[in-house]
């Protein structure tokens, strides 16, 4: 399907993950689990956090937004991968193309802005014990979430207007699984280069590097304090408490940095959609994994949960 010049688009085509038939129905089978394990497991991180008490906390309540936003970022790029296989239909329309591009841009930005917030969190819990309770009030937590969701849908408008106003298209082909906003910028024969010189620019102080300051500047505090404890024990306490963020955010950063931070290359596609794969898909695996496999609070809700499961299923018995 080529629709070049300057023919009004309407419509992209989706092309995938792989063109191979024989690779089809273990591609999906793939996808389907890690959506269903991430959906499942970000979904339970929420109903721990709501109905165990001992989980009503700041920390927690920065998670549960966190989840909200890993199973926004994984609906948004797996649901496509699911209904080409199960409909056969590869093609977009071009409205909700820019669309998914915003929501799935907006989200990740809302995340990375988060992850600063719950840095700064575990700075004060950990540097500052004493002034906790009155700087983490719950009118500061709700302000913080709000100004993180609302900032993160703003930061990228400015993508979305100079993409939406490209006028040429090599094709309506889009090679990726979703629509990228960089999958879309290589298709465009218009001149891209503000577009471009926005993602490098104000994507990099903005999106990138200042919540990237704003994450690791309260950790290098944090590891000072750290050292200066004098138990072994003391150390291992307090870095257990801030390890499961740490390994989130070196794993997000990582991600992001490799994809998005370097030039549009028409010869990048395969790294392209491995590194968007990685980013897209198991980040918001790995965040409820890691958070609840290294988090003994959220363990012992389980725990409890489903102890007070089994004894009310055995009562009514």
């Amino acid at each position: 399907m080529q629709q070049t010049n300057e023919t009004e688009l309407t419509y992209f085509v989706i092309k995938g993950i792989s063109d191979d038939p024989h690779l089809q129905l273990p591609i999906f089978i793939l996808v389907f689990f890690i959506y269903v394990v991430t959906l499942g497991g970000n979904l339970t991180i929420l109903l721990l956090v709501i109905i165990d008490i001992k989980l009503h906390t700041p920390m927690y309540f920065f998670l549960a937004n966190l989840s909200i936003m890993d199973i926004s970022s994984a609906t948004v790029t797996q649901h496509k991968i699911l209904a080409i296989y199960l409909t056969k239909n590869r093609t977009i329309s071009y409205l909700d193309c820019m669309t998914r591009v915003y929501f799935y841009s907006s989200v990740t930005a809302s995340e990375l802005l988060m992850l600063s917030v719950m840095s700064y969190d575990r700075y004060l819990a950990i540097c500052k014990p004493l002034h906790y309770s009155a700087s983490a009030s719950i009118i500061s937590c709700v302000f913080l979430t709000f100004a993180c969701w609302i900032l993160g849908f703003l930061q990228v408008i400015p993508y979305i207007i100079l993409l939406s106003n490209i006028s040429c298209y090599r094709s309506n082909l889009i090679n990726h699984f979703f629509c990228d906003l960089t999958s879309v910028m290589k298709l465009s024969c218009s001149n891209i280069q503000a577009l471009e010189i926005l993602i490098l620019t104000e994507g990099l102080l903005m999106l990138n590097l200042t919540p990237c300051l704003l994450t690791f500047i309260p950790y290098a505090f944090i590891i000072i304090s750290i050292l200066k404890i004098k138990s072994i024990s003391g150390k291992q306490k307090a870095f257990y408490t801030c390890s499961s963020h740490l390994t989130v955010v070196v794993i997000l950063y990582f991600s992001l940095g490799c994809q998005y931070l370097k030039p549009v290359s028409k010869d990048s596609q395969m790294s392209d959609k491995l590194l968007s794969f990685l980013n897209s898909t198991v980040v918001p695996l790995l965040n409820p994994l890691i958070y609840s496999l290294r988090n003994r609070d959220v363990k012992a809700a389980s725990v409890k949960i489903i102890k007070c499961f089994f004894r009310s299923d055995f009562s009514r018995a």
